[in-house]
């Protein structure tokens, strides 16, 4: 099945790509989404979400982890294998091991269903505002070891070599390095890196630390850099 973009309405913001075999529930949320301003295009198979996903240029993906072709789990492996765009995963699975699982095969956020509309358009936005980048700033460049971390351009080199981070990943270790050296509590991570509301979801800061210490530390079991304080927070140590 093809994907196809949804028809009618001047288009003013961002696209979005909208990947559910529920015929009926992708066409609700292609309706909504355009009420709000959104470019809309839908797939119906996880082969359609890929070819969709490199033609259509999304600036997120929904994805329901139900496909009738293929799991989720590999949409998102597929599309990790060459582009970052965020992955919003959209899913009747509401256990904690389906949202790790998810979030560990490079996901950056999981809404359950059956949701508000009003949440999941927060969470679409603030993954488009992560994965945006940044102004040019003064701020230095940060040396740690064999790592150097330019926040202006917001890049990350290991022995000189740049080191792919997903925009969730980046923005979780620039709240860490611009605090340096000082412990940064879990309610504040995940405040300023997923937004308000995210105050219990402390898997996510489990799993995508764990993911940037096996990208960034030379012995990921015994990290350098990352620390975590059990309990309350987290620490980039140079």
């Amino acid at each position: 099945m093809s994907a196809a973009r949804e028809a009618g309405g001047e288009i003013t913001g961002n696209r979005v790509l909208v990947v559910d075999d529920d015929a009926g529930l992708a066409r609700a949320l292609a309706i909504n989404l355009r009420a709000h301003g959104w470019d809309v295009t839908v797939a119906g198979t996880g082969a359609a979400a890929l070819d969709a996903a490199s033609s259509a240029h999304p600036d997120v993906i929904v994805l329901d982890l139900g496909l009738p072709d293929v799991s989720g789990l590999d949409v998102i492996a597929g599309v990790r294998g060459w582009s970052a765009v965020p992955i919003v995963v959209l899913s009747a699975r509401q256990l904690g091991e389906d949202k790790v699982d998810a979030l560990d095969a490079g996901a950056d956020d999981y809404v359950t269903k059956p949701f508000a509309m009003n949440e999941l358009l927060a969470r679409l936005r603030a993954a488009v505002r992560r994965a945006q980048p940044a102004e040019a700033s003064s701020d230095p460049v940060v040396t740690a070891g064999r790592l150097r971390i330019d926040l202006a351009r917001r890049v990350v080199e290991r022995d000189g070599v740049e080191v792919r981070l997903t925009p969730t990943e980046w923005s979780l270790l620039e709240v860490l390095v611009r605090h340096r050296g000082r412990m940064v509590g879990r309610t504040q991570l995940l405040q300023d890196v997923w937004g308000p509301g995210y105050d219990t979801e402390t898997h996510y800061l489990r799993v995508y630390t764990a993911q940037l210490r096996r990208k960034l530390e030379d012995d990921p079991g015994s990290p350098r850099h990352l620390i975590t304080h059990p309990g309350a927070g987290y620490r980039f140590e140079p």
